[in-house]
């Protein structure tokens, strides 16, 4: 079973990690099989995504019924007194939210360079480029209603929130740069506050529950789209399988409570709220409903993406190149002693490379 080296008339030699042909050769399977499984999982969560995308664009934007809800939950604001009387009383939230921006943004590339990860600093902050891009051109080119507001002006479509895809968006682009054994904290904390920016947009009236929701499908659309073209090139590798669920158990259980409850409350909600008359005068309390209903829905279905990208990514390595092969099996013999250090052969004692 030892390779042989034409260049030196056929002399044996050790296979060398290099040598993947050898692996497929005798085990039946692709040297990157690992790689093939995260791109399998990741390419069908991002087409998932783009679906889920396409229906929240199809039922609130382009359906009178969709549309008059979301008009209902933005004018629902003003009818929650404690909430208006909080962000009266409050005006600095405005600038704290565009600071939080502009220090999410430093916090992503900086962890990156700091961790000398530079190459996927650029992918995470290209994600994050592309994913404003497609907000950008979905807002101007998007066919949807002329909507108009109370003078007769023309009002700018805001599907999805280019706020809310840039807090996304910087967000789930952690998971490249983020150390492996804390990615689950750091992505769940910076995931809880995409959530809470999500929330205030649409306390104060600038976006609608969809424009958030659509934000978060896009966002995690682009960032399982790279990972899945990462692991196609064989950039990704099998990670160990313990001690990363607790580290990331301070955030990532409040995100698993947020989904849960804020998507439970949504949709239970939602039945009383879409049957809104087409015309006014409305029921404050109804109003009211409806924006509590937009909140929770927007709440949980950004927390369900934190929580499927981290599940995606659970045990993938992104810091290097794919794992190599060392040789256990019975043709050891036969094979040679390798070099001190070296890894070659198919088999592992990783169970994600085991012959199937």
């Amino acid at each position: 079973m030892a390779s042989y080296d034409r260049r030196t008339g056929g002399s044996r030699r050790p296979p060398k990690a290099r040598d993947t042909w050898w692996y497929a050769a005798v085990a039946g399977e692709a040297a990157g099989s690992f790689s093939t499984r995260v791109r399998t999982r990741t390419r069908r969560a991002c087409l998932g995504a783009v679906l889920l995308l396409t229906l929240v664009y199809a039922g609130l934007v382009l359906t009178a019924t969709g549309r008059r809800w979301g008009d209902a939950a933005v004018t629902g604001r003003r009818a929650d007194t404690r909430l208006a009387a909080f962000l009266r009383d409050h005006p600095s939230l405005h600038g704290a939210a565009t600071l939080s921006l502009v220090v999410a943004c430093l916090v992503l590339v900086g962890l990156g360079l700091l961790r000398k990860r530079y190459a996927l600093t650029g992918a995470a902050a290209g994600a994050v480029a592309v994913s404003l891009a497609v907000t950008g051109l979905l807002q101007r080119y998007a066919p949807r209603p002329r909507l108009v507001d109370s003078a007769g002006a023309l009002v700018p479509s805001g599907f999805p929130s280019a706020t809310a895809t840039l807090a996304f968006g910087v967000a789930f682009a952690l998971v490249l740069v983020a150390p492996r054994h804390s990615r689950g904290l750091v992505v769940g904390a910076a995931t809880l506050w995409a959530v809470v920016l999500g929330a205030y947009s649409v306390a104060v009236g600038d976006h609608r529950p969809g424009d958030v929701i659509s934000a978060a499908l896009l966002a995690l659309a682009v960032q399982c789209g790279l990972i899945a073209l990462l692991a196609r090139r064989g950039k990704v590798r099998p990670g160990p399988r313990d001690g990363t669920v607790l580290r990331g158990l301070p955030a990532t259980l409040p995100l698993a409570l947020l989904a849960a409850g804020g998507l439970a409350a949504g949709f239970l909600l939602l039945g009383d709220t879409l049957g809104l008359p087409a015309t006014a005068p409305y029921d404050p309390g109804e109003l009211r409903l409806a924006h509590r209903c937009g909140q929770a829905l927007a709440a949980g279905v950004g927390a369900a993406c934190g929580l499927v990208l981290l599940a995606l990514v659970r045990h993938v390595d992104l810091d290097g190149g794919p794992a190599a092969y060392r040789l256990g099996g019975p043709f050891v013999e036969a094979s040679g002693v390798p070099d001190q250090g070296e890894l070659v052969g198919p088999f592992t004692e990783n169970r994600d490379h085991e012959i199937s």
